[in-house]
């Protein structure tokens, strides 16, 4: 994803995150051996980089660790984003007010604002040139029937303190019946916003390691110890910010959050794109906002969403969502197309805090669906106080611990992970039929003899084989003919057409499936 053009494919511009191809590779080094902080944050995102740095800032020691680059996240979140500083999030509040009751809510209102002030206090603290800008958020009906849903969404934010009204000027082409615009809020580079951030981190016994995958964590007496690919780090207390916890002990997120896939375009435009980020309020998700581009305005349009490995061909969604943004704006060009993952929780709120009950040293900060800037940021505001024993007016409604009944990791998977990979033999001549109908540099998964082979044909047609369990819950992955990618429809791991891992809840690459002709 974002490496190479698919242009051979019809697909619209190059296939790059817009900030990603934008701002500086990073080059930290990866953690050599073993090591001790007083806090090991895993994952280099918005929320695990924001808590890292405040984590610092108030006097602990911090290793900040990151399987690939930080502010990148290949699984698609930070280094993929709309990047929107909201706490208008289409239309949330009226629901979580007759679900939760006003006072929860009220703090996921204040918590989302609070993540957007520290934001702008960190530019302007740090002189930081992110293209940070104040813009009114727009949550618009395209139908009578939305109408009403904006308009109580008005009066719901109105009622919590946010600075909301409803507004029939809605400054987008085409015919909309209303909005819910709530204002002051914001945009910025994500990725220019974080390196900085990060730059803080190195020094004073704290650190920033990259190429550096955590494989497990182990709780101990006191403290715990995180596992890594390139040696073991101790702390007191350890952080999980890695989109989808990789370590799931009594908390049961694999029961409590859905993946999903959406796409993203920059768009030239032939005018001035109207002052607003905007989201329509039903239906199929469209957002849209603007971003000062070297030479112009890069238009951002995000949409087509669906659940992660539930789409026969990714391809298509980049296509509608090409023929709705040219339907709306006549386009000069598309000059990149990129796609996010996003984990959705069970009500819609983020889980923060302590990944659950008797785990009083780590914490969690996953599940913002879609709007993790300001919710990142509140996230590491709140860690943060949680860490230091301190207590958070927000965290009540974040606490993950919210849902008590809690299904068991089921012992089957244990058995069909252990049964991964090995060998099969197959009829040549059938197999090799099965072969030829995979065209060059596209992967299907096929069964043989009763199990799930993942078969991919490189450009010049050489085979690889592999067991079609994900190494994380014994799901069958599917092939991403978009990102050229192997993804679990269950929890949203994903791995590279080699099977090795690119993103998580997994750890562990796809086995190797031995084929015997006979």
């Amino acid at each position: 994803m974002g490496e190479s053009s698919e242009r051979d494919h019809g697909l619209p511009g190059t296939a790059e995150s817009y900030w990603i191809a934008t701002s500086p590779e990073t080059g930290f080094p990866p953690l050599d051996g073993d090591g001790r902080v007083d806090v090991t944050v895993i994952g280099g995102g918005i929320a695990g980089i924001t808590t890292a740095f405040l984590l610092k800032k108030a006097g602990l020691t911090v290793a900040l660790i990151d399987a690939g680059r930080i502010a990148t996240g290949a699984t698609g979140a930070t280094g993929y984003t709309t990047a929107k500083i909201a706490s208008l999030h289409r239309l949330i509040y009226a629901e979580l007010i007759d679900r939760l009751g006003e006072e929860k809510t009220r703090q996921y209102a204040e918590a989302n604002q609070a993540g957007i002030e520290m934001v702008a206090s960190n530019v302007l603290e740090y002189d930081i040139p992110c293209s940070f800008e104040r813009k009114s958020a727009y949550t618009y009906a395209e139908s009578e029937e939305g109408r009403s849903l904006v308009a109580a969404e008005a009066d719901a934010a109105r009622g919590l303190g946010l600075p909301a009204a409803f507004t029939e000027d809605v400054p987008l082409p085409g015919r909309t019946y209303g909005a819910v615009v709530v204002e002051n809020q914001a945009q910025f580079h994500p990725r220019s916003y974080l390196l900085l951030l990060a730059g803080h981190l190195p020094g004073e016994g704290s650190y920033v390691f990259e190429t550096t995958r955590a494989l497990d964590i182990e709780e101990q007496a006191g403290g715990v110890a995180v596992k890594t690919d390139r040696g073991t780090l101790s702390s007191d207390y350890a952080v999980l910010a890695t989109h989808y916890p990789i370590y799931d002990r009594s908390g049961a997120y694999f029961a409590r959050m859905q993946p999903s896939r959406s796409y993203a375009l920059g768009v030239r435009i032939e005018e001035p794109f109207p002052d607003g980020i905007f989201i329509n309020a039903a239906g199929p998700v469209h957002s849209w906002r603007s971003q000062p581009a070297g030479d112009g305005e890069l238009v951002i349009v995000t949409g087509a969403a669906h659940g992660t490995g539930q789409a026969a061909d990714t391809r298509a969604h980049y296509r509608s969502l090409e023929e709705y943004a040219r339907s709306v704006y006549p386009a000069r060009s598309v000059d990149s197309h990129w796609s996010a993952q996003d984990y959705i929780t069970a009500d819609r709120v983020p889980y923060i805090g302590r990944l659950a009950a008797g785990h009083d040293r780590v914490f969690v900060a996953t599940g913002f669906g879609k709007w993790g800037m300001a919710a990142g940021t509140a996230a590491g505001m709140i860690l943060t106080d949680l860490i230091r024993g301190r207590t958070n007016p927000w965290a009540e409604v974040f606490d993950p611990s919210r849902f008590r009944e809690q299904p068991e990791f089921p012992d089957r998977v244990r058995k069909q992970l252990e049964a991964a990979g090995g060998r099969i033999e197959v009829e040549a001549a059938w197999f090799d039929r099965e072969i030829k109908a995979i065209p060059p540099g596209e992967g299907k998964v096929v069964e043989l003899d009763g199990q799930k082979v993942a078969i991919v044909r490189d450009g010049s047609g050489e085979v690889t084989t592999l067991d079609a369990t994900c190494m994380h819950m014994g799901c069958t992955v599917a092939w991403n003919n978009a990102e050229k990618s192997w993804d679990c429809p269950c929890h949203g791991s994903r791995y590279d057409a080699d099977g090795k891992v690119i993103g998580s809840p997994t750890v562990r690459d796809l086995k190797e499936k031995e084929i015997v002709r006979r």
